[in-house]
């Protein structure tokens, strides 16, 4: 990319809601693009996707059609990722993955771009995208550990069906129109159980000690994150049956002193996150308010008086915006902005 004005950019799953997503925002942020290659199932080739205004054709996700690609941005699964990311590498290609593939990885930096930009500097070619539950987390802790130092989270998550694809979205659909007609739901094949008017503890698999995949990743991923790596932390992970916009309720325990203001004035220097609470006019962050908003969006700030230095609050953002398809545009503006 050195001495580009524009860069050939490749989206693989780019017919997917987080895909499609990818090719919006780089649209509306006038990324730097001479040539966008849509890639996706081979069965999809020749399907017509809209960027700026003209009809561009999609190509087969194989490792031919990275020739000539400056960065690719991937959001096609783990399968695919560990099978053609390191392909597209070896062709020079900087790869920024949204899967959870490469993620734990030594040698591939995990980024949110306004907490650890720093860390773009060591990639062998392949950039892991963090999990949308982890990135809104890690941009509100990451600016208070380093002014408090925290020592212990606790976060419960209540997450948009969307995290799930586009399938996990059409379910709810379904499932609540059945619902309202008063008609049996017998389909889940998105989630274990009914979503439509019901809560579900439980996203992704089982894994050691009862906890899920995706709370494995928020702690695993927040440590490697924030250079961390024996912060306390502990994780609840639910869907609920909203489309779009996580919403997490986290306490933090802190070595250091800990006040309100002292929070309000950390977070309000902090590029990315905006601060919506006052309780006297029920203003706070909610997942309908994150739908057109890119920000980490902050609120029900309060102390937490059973344990000393405790604090709680509650974070919302676009999932598939800044939880996925924003960050990994701003991974690429990074790359772009270092040459």
């Amino acid at each position: 990319m050195k001495n580009k004005e524009n860069c050939n950019v490749a989206i693989v799953g780019a017919l997917g809601l987080v895909g499609s997503e990818m090719i919006r925002i780089l649209e509306e942020k006038e990324f730097p693009v001479n040539e966008l290659r849509p890639l996706d199932l081979p069965e999809y080739e020749g399907k017509e996707i809209i960027y700026r205004d003209e009809k561009v054709k999609t190509l087969a996700a194989v490792e031919e059609n990275f020739k000539g690609i400056d960065i690719a941005l991937f959001s096609a699964g783990t399968s695919a990722s560990l099978l053609l990311a390191p392909k597209a590498a070896k062709q020079n290609v900087v790869v920024i993955d949204n899967s959870s593939a490469w993620r734990m990885d030594k040698d591939c930096p995990l980024i949110v771009p306004e907490v650890n930009s720093y860390d773009i500097s060591w990639h062998k070619g392949i950039i892991a995208n963090p999990n949308c539950s982890t990135i809104q987390m890690v941009a509100v802790l990451k600016p208070l550990h380093d002014m408090f130092d925290i020592e212990r989270v606790v976060v419960s998550t209540y997450q948009a069906v969307s995290g799930g694809g586009r399938i996990a979205v059409e379910e709810l659909k379904k499932q609540s129109l059945t619902f309202l007609l008063g008609e049996k739901i017998t389909h889940t094949k998105a989630s274990p159980h009914q979503i439509a008017f019901n809560v579900i503890p439980q996203i992704d698999v089982f894994e050691d000690a009862g906890y899920t995949k995706e709370e494995n990743k928020m702690i695993n991923e927040t440590r490697k994150i924030m250079g961390a790596p024996y912060m306390k932390i502990t994780a609840t992970c639910v869907r609920v049956p909203i489309f779009y916009g996580h919403a997490e309720a986290i306490n933090i325990q802190t070595k250091k002193d800990i006040n309100i203001h002292k929070t309000l004035e950390v977070l309000n220097k902090c590029e990315g996150i905006k601060i919506i609470d006052d309780p006297k006019t029920s203003d706070y962050p909610m997942p309908i308010t994150s739908e057109k908003n890119d920000k980490v969006m902050v609120g029900r700030i309060r102390r937490d008086f059973t344990v000393k230095n405790g604090l709680n609050l509650w974070v919302v953002a676009n999932n598939i915006r800044k939880g996925a398809a924003l960050n990994a545009v701003q991974i690429a503006e990074l790359l772009i902005k270092n040459g």
